[in-house]
């Protein structure tokens, strides 16, 4: 995560750059990474609502596309908000730790002061481009799981291993995945049957297409909801 002003501020400048959202420092969202069933009587935790067992992981990248903060330990059934709420990186900003910095997330989240998701039922002009530009930007962690899931392969087919050891592996992922993207490593290709949009939706599925040999997580009512109107208010409502 940035900590310094001159990190915090080029973070932002990063994310403003792609749709014009001002005070983003990361975008958050969770994927799943399929496990073997771990037996035993609470096997059952771990089968998500897409009817496999997997690993919950939340994520948060910047624009880059480097992860920031990673939380690999919940079951697949956990809920996307609970494993926020219990996270290191929301005690952060409760505490403050990165004043007038925000996050964004889908509506599965609460909203929050520093928490931003988006509008269910926009009205106005300026809520239309918020969300606008709200999809644009936490396209980004959309993206990334993406391009991480075809970097390393096992995360998208499975993990056949001890869950201590699965959870390891993820952790292990996503820091030889930023490392590649410092050296410019070259992204994987993607299989030239589909887009990658529908290749991230058919793994987040678990129904994995064949891949060419070569390439080896409901909004709250509250204070939250009125920063967020404020916000489009005073930066999206101007814009034309």
């Amino acid at each position: 995560m940035p900590r310094t002003r001159m990190e915090l501020r080029r973070t932002q400048n990063k994310f403003f750059e792609i749709s014009r959202f001002p005070r983003v420092i990361g975008t958050i969202d969770g994927t799943h990474i399929k496990i073997e069933s771990p037996g035993g009587e609470h096997a059952e935790v771990f089968r998500n609502r897409k009817d496999y067992f997997s690993i919950n992981v939340q994520a948060m990248c910047n624009a880059e596309m480097k992860f920031t903060n990673v939380v690999a330990r919940w079951p697949g059934s956990t809920h996307d908000a609970t494993i926020f709420n219990n996270s290191n990186i929301r005690r952060d900003f409760e505490r403050r730790i990165y004043p007038n910095c925000i996050i964004l997330g889908d509506s599965s989240y609460p909203v929050r002061r520093y928490f931003l998701t988006p509008l269910l039922n926009p009205q106005t002009q300026g809520e239309q481009l918020y969300n606008e530009a709200h999809i644009r930007t936490r396209n980004v962690i959309v993206r990334t799981f993406g391009l991480w899931k075809r970097r390393f392969p096992i995360l998208a087919y499975g993990c056949r291993l001890k869950q201590d050891t699965v959870l390891a592996v993820i952790i292990a992922c996503a820091v030889l995945h930023n490392i590649a993207g410092e050296r410019g490593e070259e992204d994987p290709p993607l299989p030239t049957e589909i887009n990658q949009h529908e290749l991230q939706q058919l793994i987040e599925a678990g129904n994995i297409p064949e891949v060419p040999a070569a390439i080896n997580g409901r909004e709250r009512r509250g204070a939250g909801h009125e920063f967020r109107r404020s916000y489009i208010t005073n930066f999206f409502n101007r814009q034309n």
